[in-house]
């Protein structure tokens, strides 16, 4: 599924006559570009939809949202170029550059360049009231447990994390709202999301029914922190109706990609749409709370987009070393 916006002329005209964004700066531009996002229900889509959508009005360049099965198939994706942009999590960028992927075992994906900080993605799971569990210990042996879209980051790391915590599970796999249907009709016991919060299923859920969101307790915390490339993060208690208290979970950094080889300018113009105005980033999404140029240190895996380093080296203050931009 693909979703495209649309730019007014009066966007367009606006463009062409704003100083910094000459004609002669669009050399090698696209007529149109396509952000590889995850499924529906998960906050990449809604988050991708967003940004797509701002680009697009303020480049006038018709862009669009396009479903994946998220992180791993974007790093893929945009690094064959089949897509020009995708969003992807630390952990599945640093496994796809060392050639880990799924996708292409053995295949280096070193031409997917991080372009701009997103958010945290936490790791949280969600249960049914009425069945009783209310902790990661009540979870019962063999439990059906939903892990999102194959190769996505909660598929890739959350399945290693419980078993850690010596949960036994039955894994299955899905979109995230199709997994909270599947909950909500018994035939789920957990779902196991690693998703921006709030995440549209759980929002849904919650008022459909009755839902536990499960925190960690400082010992899961440390044997999962000590183990795995996360950090500790606490659901705000205000991110579901649910939560009475801030949920213990924990949490890895999204980053926008690009494909290495797009034109620095291009890169340089979506990154100035999208950090220059966090107030209306937050209004598509408010994960982008966390989208701040700030942020730019939070990338640990990846060459950096000419463009985009260069953006943030000249409105945040970044010091990016040459041998981490593409091309220098």
């Amino acid at each position: 599924m693909k979703i495209t916006f649309f730019a007014t002329a009066t966007a367009v005209a606006a463009l062409i006559a704003a100083p910094g964004i000459a004609q002669d700066d669009r050399a090698g531009w696209p007529d149109s570009f396509t952000v590889g996002t995850g499924s529906q229900g998960g906050t990449y889509f809604g988050y991708g939809s967003g940004w797509a959508g701002i680009v697009s009005d303020v480049l006038g360049v018709t862009g669009g949202a396009e479903v994946t099965g998220g992180p791993m198939q974007n790093m893929a994706l945009v690094h064959t170029g089949e897509l020009p942009f995708g969003m992807t999590t630390m952990g599945p960028a640093a496994e796809s550059i060392a050639g880990n992927n799924p996708i292409a075992p053995g295949l280096a994906m070193d031409n997917a360049c991080a372009m701009f900080p997103m958010y945290q993605t936490p790791f949280s799971i969600t249960v049914l009231s009425a069945s009783g569990i209310g902790s990661v210990a009540d979870i019962p042996d063999g439990a059906a447990i939903g892990f999102g879209p194959a190769g996505s980051t909660s598929d890739t790391y959350f399945p290693a994390m419980l078993e850690a915590l010596g949960v036994n599970f039955d894994r299955r796999n899905g979109g995230w709202s199709d997994l909270g249907s599947q909950l909500q009709d018994g035939l789920l016991d957990v779902i196991a999301f690693a998703a921006g919060v709030p995440i549209p299923a759980v929002s849904q859920l919650e008022v459909q029914t009755e839902i536990n969101i499960l925190g960690f307790t400082d010992a899961e915390l440390s044997t999962i922190t000590t183990t795995f490339p996360v950090s500790r993060f606490d659901i705000p208690a205000e991110t579901y109706t649910t939560l009475s208290a801030p949920a213990p979970a924990v949490a890895m950094w999204n980053f926008a990609i690009a494909n290495c080889d797009l034109p620095e300018t291009f890169v340089h113009a979506i990154v100035d749409a999208v950090m220059s105005d966090n107030e209306r980033m937050v209004g598509v999404h408010s994960a982008a709370r966390e989208s701040l140029p700030e942020h730019w240190d939070k990338n640990t895996a990846m060459m950096w987009h000419a463009g985009a380093a260069r953006w943030f080296t000249e409105n945040a203050g970044a010091t990016i070393p040459a041998e981490q931009i593409h091309g220098m």
